[in-house]
């Protein structure tokens, strides 16, 4: 008998060895893939963030010399503080425009018509991104829409300057990451209960005591999740900085972008995509206790 069990004891131990090797097996492509293109750059460029630029080399010598050189230039914190300001008008702006549009499709649209009005807040992504910051500084040109306009109206005089600078570059944020939130803000509304409005409402509670006591604070996760992407994407962003604010005022990633194809200093560059990838770190500390996608 205990022959029998020992025997069975190693098939099952045989069994679950098998079934390691084979959950390796399937793991070690996406291991390996991980490793190589995500792992291996960031450890390659915070090694690179120790280094500085000597010449037309580099000094491997561990040093905070480009952390402290990024502290004492204005123009290289300053670009920070841009960025961040550009993100956080962002992101206040396409929340409040944004809750209103998901609220009406969860709970004022009919149900037959909810399928076409997301494709149609979809349509904005379906654009090349490029060809939207194009677009949008047509529309703010002295000759756009925007101008012509208000000159038709009779509320300017002349021309007034909206391209090339932070308004138009947060206007072309605006633009595209308001559909975003509304996905976010929509996917969570959608799945409340019902019921918690009815039983505010038969509390005695009005229409704006049920949205902001009961709707409201239950949104708060898709909010969140909507504005932590919101904010990871624009304050990385390259292109609408570049294209509709005209190098007027700098932001971060050109920043960076200027020190790898101006000055050749990847070094320093690397020391700044580190403190972007720090703020990106606590935004995402901050809203952590929001981040996760079961409360959608």
């Amino acid at each position: 008998m205990s022959s029998l069990n020992e025997t069975h004891g190693d098939a099952e131990r045989l069994a679950a060895r098998r079934d390691a090797v084979r959950g390796i097996g399937f793991l070690s492509p996406a291991t390996l893939w991980t490793m190589a293109f995500f792992v291996a750059p960031l450890v390659v460029m915070v090694s690179y963030s120790f280094f500085t630029k000597r010449g037309t080399g580099v000094d491997t010598a561990l040093s905070l010399a480009n952390y402290e050189h990024f502290a004492v230039r204005e123009v290289l914190w300053g670009s920070l503080f841009n960025s961040l300001e550009i993100t956080l008008w962002t992101t206040g702006i396409s929340i409040l425009l944004a809750y209103p549009f998901a609220y009406v499709l969860a709970f004022r649209v009919p149900e037959r018509w909810r399928r076409l009005c997301l494709v149609l807040a979809i349509l904005p992504f379906w654009t090349s991104y490029i060809v939207r910051s194009y677009a949008w500084l047509l529309v703010l040109s002295p000759t756009g829409v925007v101008n012509q306009s208000l000159l038709w109206i009779g509320l300017i005089d002349e021309p007034v300057r909206l391209a090339y600078s932070r308004i138009a570059t947060v206007m072309g944020f605006v633009h595209f990451f308001t559909m975003l939130l509304t996905l976010t803000i929509y996917a969570n509304l959608v799945q409340l209960n019902p019921r918690y409005r009815l039983a505010a409402a038969d509390l005695g509670a009005s229409g704006w005591q049920s949205f902001y006591y009961v709707l409201l604070p239950l949104s708060i996760p898709g909010i969140v999740v909507g504005a932590f992407t919101t904010f990871v994407i624009c304050i990385g962003d390259y292109i609408m900085p570049q294209i509709l604010g005209g190098n007027r005022e700098l932001v971060l990633p050109q920043a960076i972008f200027f020190q790898v194809s101006r000055n050749a200093d990847l070094p320093l560059a690397s020391a700044m995509s580190v403190i972007l990838m720090l703020v990106v770190a606590v935004a995402y500390l901050a809203s952590a206790r929001w981040l996760r996608m079961d409360r959608l």
